[in-house]
């Protein structure tokens, strides 16, 4: 029982580690991102940090993800999403959670 349970685990360890690798991956585009939206940012929430909207990269078009607060993680620091223009191309890396400031 034991054996199974450790096989279960690893399956899923495995699999997730595959997913947040993809999930990371930059993506480059010959399409420019629209402009930003100027989003308001509501009162602060304790305990949250707000992200600010952005364009993200979906079904081969650029798509508005309007800003939100995500609960905090101590001893990390968000790191928005941004786009950046290379020799032509578009690339996007997308926003993550990086140990630090």
């Amino acid at each position: 029982m034991l054996i199974r349970k450790l096989l279960l685990a690893t399956c899923v360890a495995a699999s997730l580690a595959g997913v947040s690798t993809a999930a990371n991956a930059r993506v480059y585009v010959t399409v420019a991102p629209p402009p930003v939206y100027y989003e308001p940012v509501p009162a602060i929430r304790v305990g949250h940090v707000w992200i600010p909207g952005f364009w993200d990269w979906r079904y081969n078009r650029h798509h508005w993800v309007a800003g939100h607060y995500v609960r905090h993680r101590p001893g990390y620091a968000y790191h928005s999403a941004r786009w950046t223009h290379h020799n032509g191309r578009w690339g996007y890396d997308r926003g993550y959670w990086g140990r630090g400031r």
